[in-house]
């Protein structure tokens, strides 16, 4: 269930309060699993790989995987908005269920499932061919220390049409973080971004 349909018809049950708990058992979990794992890693670089592990992103695509989108008991609005496919509301929902299992079988049972589908995750995250999405990375980032979301604008575009580069600034607030150039809008976000979370990364080192 989702809290749009309390809105819509009226019941008092939504999944806030699962949500609440089972991102602190995930919380937990994680914490748990790296500090086992990565004896030789400080607490910054800890905190690091967990803020993407637990991320809306990997979050979302667990839910999926586990087919959580099919059993979702959405609002009408949410519904034809296609809520089953939005990354918010399965991040949310995989949350939800594991306070649930939480509640119902035991801090232990819900470890080993979060185990179970956390893990392959950090090991990807962690592995020397992933891809970092810095876009992701920086929203997170963005999310958890600024309470907004970055915003990505078009500074300039030239050559034909076949061989153009763009100039992408990101900015947070008022001030820029990043800049950025591609030969398409995508790639060029992605070098603001990388520019933008490097920046405050080492800031905070």
């Amino acid at each position: 269930m989702h809290r749009s349909v309390s809105n819509e018809i009226g019941s008092k049950v939504n999944n806030e309060r699962l949500e609440f708990l089972g991102d602190s058992v995930l919380g937990a979990v994680c914490a748990t699993l790296l500090y086992q794992k990565y004896t030789e890693k400080n607490e910054g670089e800890l905190a690091k790989i967990k803020s993407v592990v637990v991320s809306e992103d990997i979050l979302s695509e667990i839910s999926l995987n586990l087919q959580i989108d099919k059993i979702l008991l959405l609002g009408k609005g949410e519904e034809l908005s296609g809520g089953r496919t939005k990354k918010a509301i399965l991040a949310d929902a995989m949350e939800a269920l594991i306070g649930a299992l939480y509640i119902d079988s035991g801090y232990k049972t819900a470890f080993d499932f979060v185990s179970r589908c956390i893990t392959p995750e950090i090991n990807r995250v962690t592995g020397e061919n992933y891809h970092k999405d810095y876009k992701s990375l920086l929203q997170e980032y963005c999310q958890r220390f600024f309470h907004c979301y970055p915003e990505y604008c078009m500074t300039k575009r030239s050559g034909p049409e076949h061989d153009r580069t763009f100039w992408m600034e990101v900015r947070i607030g008022e001030t820029v973080y990043g800049t950025g150039t591609g030969r398409n809008k995508k790639s060029a976000e992605q070098e603001a971004a990388r520019v933008a979370y490097e920046a405050l990364e080492s800031s905070d080192a």
